[in-house]
């Protein structure tokens, strides 16, 4: 599909080529973004897109793949990120990239010295321009804080943030609503309108459908790191999104399934509380509730309520009081392991940081967290954590060549199931699941839906928070509305909507 002589190209790659390990991950593509357009590059997980936007901001240099690359009509050659930033293109990356030990405000500015005089910074000037940069992008935090008190969702806007400080002419974006509650998405959202029509040109990269067809005006699909095709806005539609990226129609989103039969709880929680403090962005106050095997528990609200910390209270990883019950018996559960032994595991929401283990082999990490599966007179069988691992990896159909491949290699989709596997190893009778699909593409996503309706079927507990109302009310059979750290509203499938959720969380902030 030809550009439009009248509106010059911004951004464009031509002919771009790169492989990992001899594996192609791009394959001869071609995209070009329009000055002043919101572009979507859209794929299942592995079709190359993030591999495309990083040879577009420099983390891939020149000299790591075949192919040109131009900027408003001139080829260039971004040797770095901070290259890139240089003349003029901005990224925000999907994984999660901060320095926990310094302000919201440094980090935002960091590598930026012209807020002071010399070789001293001006701290007053940093905060005061983070704060205004903060108001103009509608984020409610303080500048002055640690980013290692703020949450995955808080510090991911951190780094929006930090690429719009440089006030890029390109800016390009993956992933950047994965970890945001829906009005922190439609904040964003009313964000990148306000910056396309002050000139800004964004490349976005995106698993949830709606938001393409609510802000893009074309779109690029990439399918086993090629080209599929170009679509214009007026061809725009859900179900083409899914059928060019996958070759398959749409399904229906969410399984049906029959609500499951009343049964004793397999985990009861009562009276617990937590004061916030260092690894609690909000704290608990007197949560009660009960999930029984065979049901999937939703917990529904908005950024910060306090969902995460309900999950890693339960699973051992944060301080608290109260009494959790296993099987009708109290139990002391004051670390992971504590959890696991009772058969408690969790999906943690940050795969990067606290979940996968990018030293060792996509194997080893299914395997990690169940050794005596693969141990035998207290050495590991290598031969049967081989085994083991490609039986788990094919089960949830993990695509990576071999055990023994990269996670650092893997796309985003396919690092989760990773976790998943792991998680599901130990045969758990109760799970926690953080953002479940947190940067999946739409394909992916239904095969976690089925997985999860599976292991309801089966008799696992599960307990899912999401960002995503649409996600933990479609798939919950009953449904948990968190805000402030306390437990607002209870409703069971179809009796709630994303809009009873959101009227019960402003209701208790107000």
């Amino acid at each position: 599909m030809p550009a439009s002589p009248a509106i010059p190209i911004a951004i464009e790659a031509r002919t771009v080529s790169k492989s990992f390990g001899g594996v192609p991950a791009l394959r001869d593509v071609s995209v070009m973004v329009r000055r002043g357009e919101t572009h979507a590059l859209l794929g299942q997980n592995g079709a190359g897109k993030s591999t495309l936007v990083k040879i577009l901001n420099g983390v891939h240099p020149a000299g790591t793949y075949t192919g040109e690359l131009y900027l408003d009509g001139t080829r260039v050659h971004f040797d770095s990120p901070a290259d890139a930033r240089r003349k003029g293109v901005a990224y925000v990356p999907q994984e999660i990239e901060v320095v926990p030990q310094l302000t919201i405000a440094e980090n935002i500015f960091a590598g930026q010295t012209s807020l002071g005089k010399g070789f001293l910074v001006d701290r007053r000037a940093l905060h005061r321009s983070a704060q205004a940069l903060l108001d103009e992008i509608g984020i409610a935090i303080d500048p002055e804080a640690r980013v290692a008190h703020l949450t995955a969702a808080q510090r991911h806007l951190v780094m929006i943030a930090r690429a719009l400080s440089t006030r890029p002419s390109v800016l390009m974006l993956d992933e950047p609503t994965a970890s945001l509650s829906s009005t922190e998405v439609d904040k964003l959202l009313e964000l990148l309108v306000l910056l396309k029509s002050r000139g800004a040109t964004i490349l976005y990269i995106s698993h949830r459908l709606a938001e393409v067809l609510a802000i893009c005006d074309r779109a690029t699909i990439l399918k086993d790191g090629a080209v599929a095709c170009e679509l214009a806005r007026e061809e725009f539609t859900a179900d083409v999104f899914i059928q060019r990226m996958s070759g398959r129609k749409a399904q229906a989103l969410f399984p049906q399934r029959s609500a499951p039969p009343k049964r004793k709880p397999v985990l009861t929680v009562e009276g617990l509380s937590m004061p916030r403090r260092f690894g609690a962005n909000r704290s608990l106050t007197d949560v009660n509730f009960s999930v029984q095997p065979g049901e999937i528990l939703g917990l529904a609200g908005l950024l910060g309520s306090g969902r995460s910390e309900i999950l890693g209270a339960i699973y051992g990883a944060l301080a608290h009081s109260g009494t959790i019950s296993v099987e009708g018996s109290p139990a002391r559960i004051r670390s992971p392991a504590a959890a696991r032994a009772l058969g408690i595991e969790l999906l943690t929401e940050d795969r990067k940081h606290t979940g996968l283990l990018f030293n060792l082999p996509a194997g080893q990490n299914v395997t990690i967290g169940n050794l005596k599966a693969v141990t035998r007179g207290g050495v590991i069988d290598k031969s049967r954590e081989r085994q083991v691992a490609l039986e788990r990896m094919r089960a949830l159909n993990v695509k990576a060549r071999t055990p023994t491949a990269s996670v650092a290699h893997l796309s985003g989709g396919n690092q989760q199931k990773l976790l998943f596997a792991r998680a599901l190893l130990g045969k758990p009778r109760i799970l926690l699941l953080d953002e479940p699909t947190k940067g999946v593409d739409a394909a992916t996503r239904q095969e976690i839906y089925r997985l999860l309706s599976e292991l309801a079927d089966a008799g696992v507990a599960l307990i899912v928070a999401s960002s995503e109302l649409e996600e933990v009310i479609g798939l919950a059979d009953r449904c948990l509305v968190v805000a402030d750290g306390r437990l607002v509203d209870e409703f069971a499938r179809g009796e709630g909507d994303d809009e009873r959720v959101l009227r019960a969380s402003v209701q208790t902030r107000d």
